[in-house]
């Protein structure tokens, strides 16, 4: 795609992010998860901008064009916060798969004025309470992916993110740009996203996707429980699907998603492809 390629200076960090559509139109910003870039959108930002939105895709600091940087989320969510100050936009829609899911909670639970409504694919919920064995396998995850072979460590991120042979080379291919200190660097980051809110709501559209086949960490378990405790979450199972069930099922995902953005922006309100 020849999407509009542009940097925003920030401490540390040259921020690389990509964005087309009508400015008239309300803005969906998608954020990809750790260790991979905005490709992982590749086939989404297509659909969303024939529907008539505005799109914006970024590389986060310390992942793909936007390095060398030091990934921190605190740091990453006020990176966003500047893009959309940057552009003069009030208020968005956020689509986060796994850690970009993470950053997306800790936007909304920051600045929640600056958010309409909320995507979140296959991440954990920042505000849970972590079981005992949850706990423990956090602990324990820095030291065992030091010790594991990076290929060995790459080829295992990538089987476990995706079914399909193809999208597993995509994925290794993004992940492999990094050393293996930046790696384990911004997986152990992306824990920080964790802290236990038993009273709070996001209260705003949310709409939660995960794969029947994804087994990372505690999120097959623990997004019912967060549908559960949301009253304007709605919860949506996509089948045959891993970690990126935009990547495994992209009509059914594209379907659901369109389906969402229009209900919650009552539509587009632009012609589709008009410039800008």
């Amino acid at each position: 795609m020849n999407l509009d390629h542009r940097t925003l200076q920030r401490a540390g960090c040259s921020l690389h992010y990509w964005m087309d559509g009508p400015t008239s139109a309300p803005l969906v910003v998608f954020t990809h998860g750790a260790t991979i870039d905005h490709q992982e959108w590749d086939a989404t930002l297509p659909v969303v901008l024939d529907a008539g939105f505005r799109v914006l895709a970024w590389d986060l600091r310390g992942h793909g064009l936007s390095r060398p940087a030091a990934f921190d989320l605190p740091s990453a969510v006020d990176d966003l916060l500047a893009l959309l100050d940057s552009l003069a936009v009030a208020q968005a829609c956020f689509v986060g798969d796994s850690m970009g899911g993470n950053l997306h909670q800790e936007l909304v639970f920051r600045y929640p004025e600056r958010v309409k409504a909320l995507v979140m694919l296959d991440c954990t919920w920042n505000f849970q309470r972590l079981s005992r064995l949850d706990g423990l396998v956090l602990k324990t995850a820095g030291p065992l992916f030091r010790l594991y072979p990076y290929n060995a460590l790459l080829d295992a991120a990538a089987k476990g993110t995706a079914t399909s042979a193809e999208n597993q080379r995509a994925l290794r291919e993004s992940m492999q740009r990094l050393s293996k200190d930046e790696f384990v660097q911004i997986m152990m980051a992306t824990t920080a996203c964790l802290h236990y809110e038993p009273d709070y709501y996001i209260k705003r559209p949310l709409l939660l996707m995960l794969g029947d086949q994804d087994a990372t960490g505690n999120i097959r378990k623990v997004m019912p429980m967060w549908a559960e405790h949301e009253p304007s979450a709605q919860l949506v199972v996509i089948r045959e699907a891993k970690h990126a069930p935009n990547l495994d099922q992209p009509d059914v995902f594209h379907t659901h998603l369109l389906a969402f953005l229009e209900s919650q922006t009552g539509g587009s309100q632009a012609t589709p492809n008009e410039g800008g």
